[in-house]
């Protein structure tokens, strides 16, 4: 079974996101805060799913710092966001994509989907 770590600061979104990917077939781990990844307080995953916008640190910069990562450098990073001018700065901080909030049901789970049979894991 292939595992998403989520990480949003709104329970309602974590909640929404991970029953949508469960349903789908995925192992879901969610995270509140960005310093739990930091902390190494997970399991490696074969996709990450985090918003930009979360209290202490930004999403973006979590990006980065797993991508620095060597064991988890290829593991595919997906951004979301309600900013759509948040899209370009994701990618250059090495997202693999962004999804705008809100979205879709079959958006995240096409999205999901790309990235984790692309996925060289």
């Amino acid at each position: 079974m292939k595992r998403i770590v989520l990480v949003d600061d709104d329970n309602g979104i974590l909640d929404a996101v991970t029953m949508i990917l469960s349903r789908a077939g995925y192992a879901v781990d969610t995270f509140l805060k960005g310093e739990s990844l930091i902390d190494d307080q997970f399991t490696e995953p074969d996709l990450f799913i985090i918003d930009k916008q979360l209290s202490g640190i930004d999403g973006l910069d979590l990006c980065k710092f797993l991508k620095q990562r060597t064991p988890l450098r290829n593991t595919p990073i997906i951004i979301f966001s309600a900013s759509p001018h948040v899209s370009k700065i994701a990618l250059n901080a090495g997202a693999d994509d962004f999804l705008e909030k809100p979205f879709k049901s079959a958006s995240l789970l096409e999205m999901v989907n790309k990235h984790l049979h692309n996925s060289a894991r």
